[in-house]
């Protein structure tokens, strides 16, 4: 029997060993090797944040200062703990505030150019938008030295990222005493 004779063969019982090869091959699933296109979806329209803004200050000041005051005082019981955390704070506020400003100011001026430049051109509508789109900046950089002012003087909002911050720590400090002291039986 020579090399090739293989493909020479005759079918024995009807069959020829290509067909008995073939039909012991397990199915692969069609799945392995082609992928199917997804039914196409209509994308959502993601907005993008609004990075710099007076957003970035108010996100600051919602955040819960009375948990992290609490845990503080859970791993660090001492009240220059507390005075170290306090001015930590109003450095954090004091920072988030300049970079808004900082960015309202960048705007503001930007917007001056285009305005001019817009101006320049003709393009009366598109002067008007940009000039709302101005007001409503100097209104937001008022509400934001606004909100610098108070917090030089320990008030409003800004200062209330303190009072908040305190009294968490201080219930962790009675937390503390309430474990330790008042739950043990003489």
């Amino acid at each position: 029997m020579g090399l090739f004779d293989i493909f020479n063969r005759q079918r024995q019982n009807g069959h020829d060993h290509v067909m008995a090869v073939e039909t012991a091959m397990p199915d692969i699933p069609e799945a392995t090797f082609i992928e199917k296109e997804k039914p196409e979806q209509p994308e959502e329209k993601v907005i993008p944040a609004f990075n710099g803004g007076i957003h970035l200050l108010y996100d600051f000041l919602d955040k819960n200062y009375e948990s992290k005051g609490y845990n503080d005082a859970l791993m660090n019981p001492d009240t220059t703990h507390l005075d170290q955390n306090v001015i930590a704070l109003k450095n954090d506020l004091e920072r988030s505030i300049r970079k808004v400003k900082t960015f309202y100011e960048d705007f503001i001026r930007q917007i001056n150019f285009h305005i001019t430049s817009r101006s320049r051109s003709g393009m009366i509508d598109t002067v008007e938008e940009l000039t709302v789109k101005k007001e409503t900046a100097e209104s937001h950089i008022k509400q934001v030295i606004e909100i610098e002012e108070q917090a030089k003087l320990n008030e409003g909002v800004g200062h209330g990222i303190i009072i908040s911050y305190s009294r968490g720590f201080r219930n962790g400090l009675a937390a503390i005493s309430g474990h330790i002291i008042l739950n043990k039986n003489f």
